[in-house]
């Protein structure tokens, strides 16, 4: 089978060592330290073959993720932007939904308790975590010490099959009766960054109560599903910044109930002015330049009259920010780190949530086949417009 794969060379940066989890030559945990000279092949691989506790699946969508632009952007002494784990040469791609062609006799499905059957639908998580590790058995399997991620140290997606354990498969049979199998696939394939939106407001960023005001900076696709998750948990305003026309209006299409640009206004003025000076409850950072926007957080919490602001950093950035403790600490403010969508009941939720009427596939606004992967990767290095292209193998 055909599968769209990044490669790059093994060149750690001149100042940089190796962690401890970093395997010299094949892995590290800190990519934009070691990665240069990314580039796209397209390969020929054999169709795998599901172990007692795996299912093979036929790949149905499988959405562009910010990460994978970043692993074959590159800056100027030819290092990847990505800053995390990655292993190349690997098959990219890691949101993906799609129908079991084959499992295992232990390729158990979570839901029923019985095996997984040939034509079941299915999305599955991205963080292929241990279960044996110390995170792992507290309950924290986005923070797993062995951790392996699909489209970043092991093949993922970006192919017409896959073969992955059942226990990081989840049912989206639920979503074939209220939308039809075709759009029960693209919106399955939208489950994992939506569980990544729900980890960092809901169990990373504490949720909120009806009525708190929410900020969310950067509408790419966690940032715009975070508008559906937060509207639909009772946020009074959802308000968006956004320099991208385009994805300021597909902000308000997911839920956003006020946007702003920029580069035209000062963007915490504006949300204390909308507030009435209130401020907000929740302001998450999915902009990926957090050094830009942190001096706007802070206005936001300094003059605002909320109380116990949590920021919530989800877009992957090497930047420092330069953090004024002050601030944090008369205003009784936090910031917290999120990463991940495991674990916590998160893709079941999503998932219900879809099913009841939460409809995010308008964040879908362009699929292409397989032989279009690399020039759109390049294209979204420079271009905003598109906030999530989806990727249909056949």
């Amino acid at each position: 089978m055909r599968a769209v794969s990044l490669n790059a060379d093994w060149d750690p940066r001149p100042d940089f060592e190796l962690g401890a989890k970093d395997v010299d030559g094949e892995s590290t945990y800190l990519g934009s330290k070691v990665w240069r000279n990314p580039r796209i092949e397209f390969v020929e691989k054999e169709v795998p073959v599901p172990g007692p506790t795996e299912v093979l699946i036929e790949v149905k969508a499988c959405g562009f993720c910010g990460s994978d632009v970043h692993m074959l952007q590159s800056d100027d002494d030819g290092y990847i932007f990505y800053p995390g784990l990655t292993a190349f040469p690997c098959t990219l791609g890691h949101e993906l939904s799609g129908e079991v062609v084959e499992a295992g006799a232990l390729a158990i499905n979570k839901r029923t308790g019985q095996p997984y059957k040939a034509g079941e639908a299915v999305c599955c998580e991205e963080m292929i975590w241990c279960a044996q590790c110390q995170p792992c058995a507290d309950g924290f399997p986005n923070h797993c010490e062995r951790l392996q991620e699909i489209g970043f140290s092991i093949d993922g997606a970006f192919a017409k099959y896959i073969k992955i354990d059942a226990r990081f498969l989840w049912s989206i049979e639920a979503l074939r009766e209220p939308y039809g199998e075709e759009k029960m696939y693209l919106l399955g394939s939208l489950a994992e960054p939506l569980s990544v939106a729900f980890n960092a407001v809901i169990e990373r960023g504490g949720g909120i109560r009806p009525g708190d005001n929410v900020v969310i900076l950067g509408c790419g696709p966690v940032g715009a599903a975070a508008c559906a998750v937060l509207k639909r948990s009772g946020a009074a305003s959802v308000i968006v910044s956004e320099p991208s026309k385009t994805r300021r209006e597909m902000a308000m299409a997911m839920g956003a109930t006020h946007t702003i640009d920029p580069t035209e206004v000062n963007a915490a003025e504006a949300v204390l002015d909308i507030t009435k000076g209130v401020g907000a409850k929740i302001i998450l950072e999915a902009s990926g330049f957090p050094t830009v926007v942190w001096p706007d957080v802070e206005k936001i919490i300094w003059e605002g009259k909320t109380l116990n602001t949590t920021v919530v950093l989800v877009a992957r950035a090497d930047a420092r920010i330069p953090l004024n403790g002050e601030v944090f600490q008369v205003r009784r403010a936090s910031v917290v780190g999120a990463q991940g969508h495991s674990g916590h009941g998160t893709f079941p939720r999503v998932i219900s949530s879809m099913a009841a009427g939460m409809d995010v596939s308008p964040m879908i606004t362009k699929q292409i086949g397989l032989d279009e992967v690399p020039e759109n990767l390049v294209m979204l290095q420079t271009d905003r417009n598109e906030v999530k292209i989806t990727v249909i193998p056949e």
